[in-house]
């Protein structure tokens, strides 16, 4: 058990976090989660360093005749300092880094079942390198949100009795 802590304190010191979507664990169930890179330009690094990053509206695409992922609609805003030269849309579409075998794992499983999509949990800087964690997800209903707010509050009062 002592092992598995220091494992997990490892992979935390290299990561420096960005962005997160907490929206996308209220609107959604995370069966899976994946990590990419991502190709990015040298002004977004730099506007990524300075923590400028919108995460709540991306979301992933695997195209069926490509071997890639790409990423729509995550904002970058422009580098302040960047050259005129330098310079990048701040919704692009960007390309993600991932082995063959997964990305054909993702294309086949968002295929065969219906209702999943790939939306971007996080961003971060990984060992210096501009990471995103994407999560395989499936839409709530409204029923299920409501569940889930009660199972918080639930463990939330149960957290405030054992302090007493």
């Amino acid at each position: 058990m002592a092992k598995a802590a220091k494992t997990e304190e490892k992979a935390e010191a290299g990561r420096e976090i960005i962005a997160t979507n907490r929206r996308a664990f209220h609107d959604y169930f995370v069966l899976d989660k994946y990590e990419a890179g991502m190709k990015l330009k040298g002004s977004e690094v730099k506007s990524l360093r300075d923590k400028h990053c919108v995460i709540s509206d991306a979301y992933a695409f695997v195209p069926k005749e490509e071997n890639a992922i790409y990423l729509f609609n995550l904002q970058i805003p422009e580098y302040a300092w960047a050259s005129a030269f330098n310079t990048h849309e701040p919704k692009r579409k960007r390309t993600l880094l991932m082995h063959k075998r997964e990305i054909e794992k993702l294309r086949e499983t968002l295929g065969r079942e219906q209702g999943l999509t790939l939306i971007p949990l996080s961003v971060y800087f990984k060992h210096g390198y501009a990471k995103v964690e994407l999560g395989l997800c499936k839409g709530k209903k409204q029923f299920d949100k409501r569940h889930s707010i009660k199972e918080r509050e639930a463990k939330r009062q149960i957290a405030r009795r054992v302090k007493r």
